[in-house]
C-alpha cells in the first residue's frame, strides 16, 4: 500500500481491492465537509447523526459512478424524520438535509435510526444528465435502518454480495471550542466471476420443487465480511487513524491494494440568479402571495442561505 501520509485524513473516498479474496470496496471519511453540512442547521443530535450517515452512504455509493452525474439518496417515511435527501455529484461533491418533527424527535429517548425513520422507503436515483434517462431503485424502510436497506438493495436488485458499516458522531476538537461532526463508512463487495455473473454459486437443483435454498457463500467472501464486521464506530471516526491504516488493520494478511482517492467537499447549487429564475416561473398571483415587507425571501433547504428578491426584478 502507498504511504498513508500521502492521503488527507478527512473528506475522501478511497477505493480498494483485496484480490486474493475477490473483493473490492470503498472507504469514506468525512470531517469538515459533513460538519459544515450539519452546522448550517439546528438539527437535534440524533437527526444530525442520521443525516451524516446518509451523506456518507450517498458518497460511498455515488463514487461508484463511472461518469459525471448525480447520485441522489432520499428517504420518505412516516417517522419523526419524514424525509432525508443526500446528493453526491461526481467527482466528489456532497450535500444533504433532513426534514423532521421537532416535538416527535424530542419525545424519543435515545432513538435509533429505525425509531427516527419509521415506515416508508429509501430511493436511490442515478441522474446522468438532461439527455439521459434516470435510473431509480427503491427499497422498503419498514423496521430497517439505512445500512440494512442498502444491503437489501444490493442483494435483490444487483445480486452482488455487499457489506457496509457506517458511523457518525461529534468529536471534541483539539485546540478549538466545541464539537465537530464526523462520519465514516466502509463497503466491501464480492466481485462477479468471469462473464459478469453473481459470485454467489447457485444450488445443485436437488432441493424439492418450490423450496428456496439460499446459495452457499464462498469462504473468501465469508472471511471478508466477517473482518469488516469487526470495525468499530471509533475506527471509522478517529481522525488520527488514516483510511489506509484502517484498511491495513483489517486486510493486511490478504494483501489489500488502495487506489487513488477522490476528495469530497460540501457544495450547493443554489444562487441568487437560480432563485430569481425559479420565482419568475410562478404565476403573478402566486408571487404576490409570497411577498412579505415588500420582498420575497427564499431559504435553501440544503445550505440555509436566504435569498431576497424584489418583485419588480421578476420578469413576467
Amino acid at each position: 500500500m502507498a504511504d498513508a501520509m500521502s492521503l488527507p485524513a478527512d473528506d475522501l473516498v478511497l477505493p480498494f481491492e483485496i484480490k486474493p479474496l475477490g473483493v473490492r470496496g470503498r472507504l469514506v471519511r468525512l470531517g469538515p465537509a459533513v460538519d459544515d453540512i450539519l452546522h448550517r442547521h439546528a438539527y437535534p443530535a440524533p437527526v444530525s447523526a442520521l443525516l451524516a450517515e446518509a451523506v456518507a452512504l450517498a458518497a460511498i455509493l455515488g463514487a461508484m459512478l463511472k461518469f459525471d452525474g448525480k447520485f441522489i439518496l432520499q428517504t420518505k417515511t412516516d417517522g419523526p424524520v419524514d424525509m432525508i435527501v443526500a446528493d453526491y455529484v461526481a467527482p466528489g461533491k456532497v450535500r444533504g438535509y433532513a426534514r423532521f418533527d421537532a416535538e416527535r424527535v424530542a419525545a424519543l429517548k435515545n432513538p435509533g435510526q429505525v425509531d427516527l425513520l419509521g415506515a416508508g422507503y429509501l430511493a436511490m436515483t442515478v441522474d446522468q444528465g438532461p439527455d439521459m434517462e434516470r435510473y431509480q431503485g427503491i427499497v422498503p424502510l419498514d423496521g430497517a435502518d439505512l445500512t440494512a436497506a442498502a444491503h437489501s438493495y444490493f442483494e435483490k436488485s444487483e445480486q452482488i454480495p455487499t457489506r457496509i458499516r457506517m458511523a457518525a458522531g461529534p468529536l471534541l476538537q483539539r485546540g478549538a471550542k466545541g464539537e465537530a461532526w464526523r462520519a465514516g463508512a466502509i463497503m466491501v463487495q464480492h466481485l462477479p466471476r468471469e462473464g459478469g455473473s453473481s459470485p454467489l454459486p447457485s444450488h445443485s437443483g436437488d432441493a424439492p420443487e418450490g423450496v428456496d435454498v439460499a446459495p452457499q457463500e464462498s469462504d473468501d467472501w465469508v472471511k471478508a465480511r466477517l473482518l469488516l464486521d469487526t470495525v468499530e464506530a471509533h475506527e471509522l471516526l478517529d481522525p488520527q487513524l488514516s483510511a489506509e491504516q484502517l484498511l491495513y488493520r483489517l486486510y493486511h494478511e490478504d494483501g489489500v491494494t488502495a487506489y487513488p482517492a477522490t476528495h469530497l467537499e460540501r457544495y450547493c447549487s443554489c444562487s441568487q440568479d437560480s432563485i430569481t429564475r425559479m420565482l419568475a416561473r410562478f404565476p403573478a398571483e402566486d408571487r404576490a402571495d409570497m411577498v412579505t415587507d415588500g420582498e420575497i425571501a427564499v431559504t435553501c433547504e440544503f445550505c440555509s442561505t436566504t435569498y431576497k428578491v424584489q418583485p419588480g426584478d421578476l420578469t413576467p
